[in-house]
């Protein structure tokens, strides 16, 4: 037994080495370790970020800096403060949710709707309304299916179409919609249509619109154009006039883009159609996209083409041909990505990551369950509100576990989704069973993938390379502001020390007026106001006028050079016109005078402050100094790739 014991110590002490010579400590602060892989994260995309880049030298200094400031909030308890814990919380989720993500499945839905644009389907069409319960709905699917055999036994299918079909389109289209493109219709919807062959009919299928019915009739290479547009829109009910006035305008268009203007330009400014602000990018579509003489212009153009204006029932128009063909992913990929996060796919993608953090952490539903809920309700006598209150809100029935590697076991209980359950619920047993049983996967949902980000930092060495980033850059920006910036500003004492003491520096290449000046709403309030000025002690002035005339004045204190400030020039400095200010456009100089010099700190305040702050920071990094202590490994230093 001792010698089993001692070799499989001696294995795990192995694995902890290696463990450590794969990512050894670089230095220590504070008695703190900071790994090599930290330390080249940081490094390198400091370089990344730098016009001139630093030298390793150079950077270790200014990093051990950043660490022992670090090490300074820490020790100032800003890392366990309840507002810097919830912010923090806030960001790692932000962070986490690209790592949430099945990329590679998401990568599938990308690539086959890719792959569909590359396809046009001819197909027929019958629909049949959703049922108002779960019966009726039943009810129509046999219902279609009927419909289906009757089709393939030899019925008409416009017949069919005629006495049978919702779709409101049938009176048009006669339940033939011809060629239709991917992306168009809902994602369901296209699978069917994309899933069956030439000269077959679907069986029948659900939507959220209805119940569905398609026939193919043929497939055939994608032809697009990707064009851009400029139109002058007719307004509504046009008369003739109206119509010849657009029809001036777009021929003036078209003279200046014969004559070099740049089309984009052009769209933006003169365009009437949404496509403006894109300098009139429609980007690409297919034939049926648009209506038909907007179509027949675009497709007989050659590529970079320039049309003359034509006529639709919309306006006059001038089209530019940029491509046909098939457009790239890169040109589709964006509105591919914004479909999928709006439609059903966002939803398999999230089931799909959920059921590979199932297998992950070993999660197992408790058999138990069902049992528990048939039982309790049966004893209550059905679902209301006591049983409610009595069997699920302080329940402990177990929902379901999952562990990680580790071994840590994590139970869920029924009383985790009482919050979830309405107690007014009008259910049977069974409803009520099948009611509470659908709230448990969304708390899985959310408790795997939260338990999924915590762990992140444990498994991902680059997520947890940039949630120490994070972590350490919201610490140093609060210690600074303690320490540096919001400390300079409320050293009163300090600054007026530094002030004097270093008044020689502080100095003007030109004089500045200071002083207020006082804007009026009109001219009676400002005399009103020259009148008054005696009656008032001059410490108390400003005060004694804001009382008095609120907002029919404005007062202004200012230190201006000429240039700065037009009242200032136009009162002070005696140049320019008497500008126009709106709502208060009669003024005069309250108090003040021109000066060559600083003659107090405010004054000058912003600039002794920004000389102060250096100041702080000086003596801040002597205390670092002699607080937190560094050590730094040269050997491994030397691994810095």
């Amino acid at each position: 037994m001792k010698t089993k014991l001692l070799i499989c110590t001696l294995l795990l002490g192995s694995a902890l080495l290696a463990l450590a010579a794969k990512d050894p400590v670089l230095m220590t602060v504070n008695g703190k370790d900071v790994t090599l892989s930290e330390f080249e994260y940081l490094y390198h995309k400091n370089n990344q970020q730098q016009v001139e880049k630093e030298s390793l030298e150079q950077y270790v200094e200014r990093f051990i800096r950043y660490k022992q400031k670090v090490a300074d909030a820490e020790a100032a308890g800003i890392d366990t403060s309840a507002l810097f814990i919830k912010e923090f919380d806030g960001y790692k989720k932000d962070l986490a949710a690209p790592y949430m993500e099945d990329t590679t499945y998401r990568w599938h839905f990308i690539q086959e709707a890719y792959e569909r644009t590359k396809t046009e389907i001819k197909i027929d069409h019958m629909m049949l309304p959703l049922g108002n319960n779960e019966l009726m709905t039943a009810q129509n699917m046999q219902r279609m299916d009927s419909i289906r055999t009757a089709v393939l036994n030899g019925a008409n299918w416009e017949e069919m179409v005629a006495k049978y079909s919702s779709d409101p389109s049938k009176e048009r289209n006669k339940g033939h919609y011809g060629f239709i493109s991917a992306g168009v219709f809902p994602y369901g919807f296209e699978n069917v249509v994309y899933e069956t062959p030439v000269g077959e009919i679907s069986k029948p299928f659900k939507t959220d619109f209805g119940i569905h019915m398609i026939r193919v009739n043929e497939k055939r290479p994608y032809e697009g154009v990707h064009a851009k547009h400029i139109l002058k829109l007719f307004p509504r009910k046009a008369t003739d006039e109206q119509k010849a006035v657009c029809k001036h305008q777009i021929d003036s268009i078209y003279q200046l883009l014969k004559a070099g203007a740049d089309f984009e330009e052009m769209a933006k400014a003169e365009s009437q159609d949404g496509s403006a602000k894109r300098g009139g990018d429609l980007g690409w579509f297919g034939r049926g996209r648009m209506v038909k003489p907007f179509e027949d212009v675009a497709f007989g153009l050659n590529d970079g083409e320039i049309s003359e204006p034509f006529e639709t029932q919309f306006g006059w128009h001038i089209v530019k041909k940029v491509a046909h063909g098939n457009p790239t992913l890169a040109d589709q990929r964006a509105g591919i990505e914004n479909a999928i996060n709006r439609d059903e796919r966002s939803r398999l993608i999230r089931e799909n990551r959920l059921n590979d953090l199932k297998r992950e952490f070993a999660y197992k539903d408790d058999a138990s369950l069902d049992g528990y809920l048939e039982k309790t309700l049966a004893k209550n006598g059905g679902y209301d509100s006591t049983y409610v209150a009595t069997y699920i809100k302080d329940s402990k029935q177990p929902l379901y576990t999952f562990t990680n590697g580790r071994g840590d076991k994590r139970t869920a209980t029924l009383g985790e989704i009482a919050s979830a359950i309405n107690p007014k619920a009008r259910l049977d047993n069974a409803g009520a069973k099948a009611y509470i049983l659908s709230k448990v996967t969304p708390l899985a949902e959310k408790q795997l993938i939260d338990y999924y980000g915590d762990n992140l930092v444990n498994t991902n060495p680059d997520f947890r390379n940039l949630v120490n980033e994070y972590r350490d850059g919201c610490l140093l920006y609060e210690i600074s502001n303690r320490r540096i910036w919001k400390a300079a500003g409320k050293d009163t004492l300090g600054l007026e020390q530094y002030f004097n003491e270093n008044r020689a520096k502080y100095t003007w290449d030109e004089p500045r007026f200071k002083g207020i000046i006082l804007s009026a709403k009109n001219d009676t309030i400002l005399n009103a106001v020259k009148a008054d000025i005696p009656k008032f002690g001059a410490d108390t002035l400003t005060q004694a006028l804001h009382n008095k005339y609120g907002a029919d004045i404005r007062m202004e204190r200012m230190v201006v050079k000429k240039g700065e400030n037009n009242l200032a020039d136009y009162l002070a400095f005696k140049t320019g016109v008497k500008p126009t200010r709106k709502g208060y456009p009669e003024f005069m100089i309250l108090e003040g005078k021109i000066i060559n010099a600083p003659e107090a700190l405010s004054d000058v305040r912003g600039a002794v402050t920004s000389d102060y702050q250096d100041v702080l920071e000086q003596r801040w990094l002597q205390e670092l100094d002699a607080k937190y202590p560094v050590k730094v490994n040269k050997k491994v230093l030397k691994q810095v790739k």
